[in-house]
């Protein structure tokens, strides 16, 4: 039953309206994206502090700087670069395109990197340009559809997700129905070049966030409304446990600097109402801290990040045409 909720849920975020807005509409600012792209999924921020980077559709990397508005900063393949691979061509043609979905940086190197959703894991180089593919397949089991990404602040090592290993991203309302559980956690150390398989048997896997001193690592599973803990360091180490049950339908989870604290993008599920996209604050041991609820006047969107930076939540989202930002 739980399946077809969650089905039902996203068919109806799908049919309503791209705009993203909070509670307080005063509070709140949208940045519309350039080159008839869509879908700013995740975003990244780099060490000096200034703007966002943030992947949309048809594979391009985009960087916005206050006062100059959006750039071409990244490419997941050379595709990416023309505008065959704006609109509904970027959409369609995924497969030649790409999608970026789950980025972060390596603060220590400036590379970025990127989990695109059917090309596989990809890094960008410091001042961008056209990304190199690290891997598109583990143990010679092809990657059908990244998601999440998070680099380990103390490490540099990489960590990504696959929503599924048994169904694409166009098949993603499938993947959520037959209660698919073939995602994985995996993980990329740069110095050693090898991608390793550490969780699988995760229903949905859609994003995952290291914890700020790199003893842990969160990992959503959108389809239970779920979030797993995964232990990379101390006594617990290898091993894996439930961290909350209390968000509905968790997508990309996002550290909020050293606090220990987390962000996670959630759809909130009501068996006798609408269903409403929200922003979740949660501690290190799992406890909900805070709520926000973030619609539009029209109905609802498939929030896919809120990611905190310099006092603001940077909304992203799966289809929209713009960033949204939510002064704190």
């Amino acid at each position: 039953m739980k399946s077809v909720v969650s089905m039902i849920s996203l068919i109806l975020l799908l049919s309503f309206s791209s705009a993203v807005f909070s509670d307080d509409a005063s509070s709140f600012q949208n940045l519309t994206v350039p080159g008839q792209r869509t879908g700013p999924e995740a975003f990244a921020f780099d060490s000096t502090g200034n703007g966002f980077y943030t992947g949309v559709s048809g594979g391009k990397i985009l960087k916005y700087l206050p006062g100059k508005g959006f750039a071409d900063y990244g490419y997941i393949t050379v595709s990416s670069k023309s505008k065959w691979c704006d609109g509904v061509l970027g959409t369609t043609h995924i497969g030649k395109c790409g999608r970026p979905a789950g980025i972060a940086f390596n603060d220590k190197t400036g590379e970025l990197y990127v989990a695109d959703a059917p090309l596989g894991l990809h890094v960008i180089p410091r001042g961008g340009g056209l990304a190199k593919k690290i891997a598109d397949s583990v143990n010679g089991k092809p990657f059908l559809f990244l998601d999440g990404l998070d680099v380990d602040p103390t490490t540099g090592v990489v960590y990504f997700t696959s929503f599924s290993s048994k169904f694409s991203p166009g098949d993603v309302l499938k993947a959520v129905a037959s209660n698919d559980a073939s995602g994985k956690l995996f993980k990329y150390d740069p110095s050693k070049k090898v991608v390793t398989v550490l969780m699988e048997g995760l229903s949905g896997s859609a994003g995952c966030a290291v914890s700020s001193d790199g003893s842990f690592v969160l990992v959503s599973q959108f389809t239970k409304s779920n979030i797993k803990r995964y232990w990379i360091k101390g006594p617990k180490a290898g091993s894996s446990e439930d961290f909350t049950n209390s968000i509905s339908n968790p997508d990309n989870i996002k550290r909020i600097g050293s606090s220990g604290n987390f962000w996670v993008a959630s759809v909130v599920n009501s068996a006798t109402g609408p269903t409403y996209p929200s922003a979740v604050k949660v501690s290190s041991d799992g406890k909900v801290l805070k709520r926000i609820l973030v619609t539009d006047k029209f109905g609802n969107t498939l929030v896919s990040e809120v990611n905190e930076f310099k006092g603001s939540l940077y909304i992203g989202t799966l289809f929209g045409t713009f960033v949204g930002i939510l002064k704190l």
